[in-house]
């Protein structure tokens, strides 16, 4: 059997920022992998925990306030926190690439787009300011705007094209890991479905790892391969997406599932899922989520759950898998 190869390899990632209300507990020992040419959907509700992971790998968490205060992050095998700064900004943008979520702030406004194509391909790689724009210009017909636009500035393009724009930009240099942090957020449906197409496409043709970061279980299911919850800075599930969408553990999972509109029967009422996400700053002892969780028992306020394997490709953090727990889910099925 080969062995698989990562891009990128998570283990035991904390994260916290020290604020005047206290010290907020961003990320809480999490594992991620990311296979290599796979896509791995990171979902959750807004503050879980999404974006600063995202930052983790790319080393830009703001210090101060942030801090990571644990874990390891291998790209390529290598562990970033031993590269110097320098390293780091070569790795930036040339092994992995990161597409932010608002195209609106993502661009300089008065730099042509063709310019800001070209600066990621000079830092990068070994080519003069007219061998760049000539490839900055091939980058913006591979996202379907015409090369000749490369002169124009942000505020001609619409938000979709601007989000074209910053996919281009985030390809340039062939990137091994692609990070797209919510990318068709500010977009309209019809164009967040191009816009995803497009990724799609574009990670086949150069087999692009990619870490889909999003609280959209529709975009899960039609680009990622694999899939980690997340909830209060933990992973409380892992799987892919059979494992996932069709033998749905976790109580929060699904929650998730029930708040979504179902187009078989347009007239159930939706479910969701009871109260916030807890203060980062204060969150709760034992299980994160028993506050909002319907099955929980006195166990679930005291101790916090394990990871518990389900099956070679499924993981799940919840008393009730754990066998000497003594906690059901009061019906719903177990994997």
């Amino acid at each position: 059997m080969q062995e698989k190869e990562y891009s990128v390899q998570i283990r035991d990632l904390s994260v916290q920022f020290s604020t005047t209300d206290g010290v907020v507990h961003a990320i809480n020992g999490i594992d991620l992998d990311i296979e290599k040419g796979k896509t791995l959907g990171l979902v959750g509700e807004t503050g879980a925990g999404k974006t600063t992971t995202a930052l983790s790998i790319l080393r830009l968490i703001p210090n101060p306030p942030g801090e990571i205060t644990g874990g390891t992050i291998l790209l390529d095998g290598k562990n970033i926190f031993e590269y110097s700064l320098q390293e780091m900004e070569d790795i930036r943008g040339d092994y992995v690439s990161m597409i932010f979520q608002d195209p609106m702030t993502s661009l300089n406004p008065v730099m042509s787009v063709g310019e800001q194509i070209a600066e990621v391909i000079l830092l990068h790689q070994k080519v003069n300011k007219k061998e760049a724009m000539v490839r900055a210009q091939e980058m913006l017909e591979l996202v379907g705007i015409p090369g000749e636009r490369a002169s124009e500035y942000p505020h001609q393009f619409s938000g979709g094209m601007k989000q074209r724009v910053v996919i281009a930009m985030a390809l340039a240099c062939n990137p091994n890991l692609l990070i797209a942090d919510e990318p068709t957020t500010a977009l309209d449906v019809t164009i967040q479905a191009q816009v995803l197409d497009l990724m799609q496409k574009l990670r086949e043709k150069y087999g692009t790892s990619m870490l889909m970061i999003t609280h959209d279980l529709g975009i899960v299911a039609e680009v990622c391969d694999e899939v980690s919850i997340m909830y209060a800075g933990y992973i409380v599930e892992h799987g892919t997406l059979e494992d996932i969408f069709d033998h749905t553990a976790h109580p929060y999972t699904k929650g998730l599932f029930d708040s979504l509109p179902n187009i078989k029967r347009r007239n159930e009422e939706l479910k969701p899922i009871p109260g916030l996400m807890p203060d980062p700053t204060d969150l709760p002892s034992g299980c994160p989520f028993h506050p909002r969780c319907s099955h929980c028992q006195e166990i679930c306020k005291t101790r916090m759950p394990q990871i518990t394997q389900l099956s070679d490709t499924h993981t799940v953090r919840c008393l009730a898998y754990e066998p000497d727990a003594g906690v059901t889910l009061g019906g719903a099925d177990h994997v």
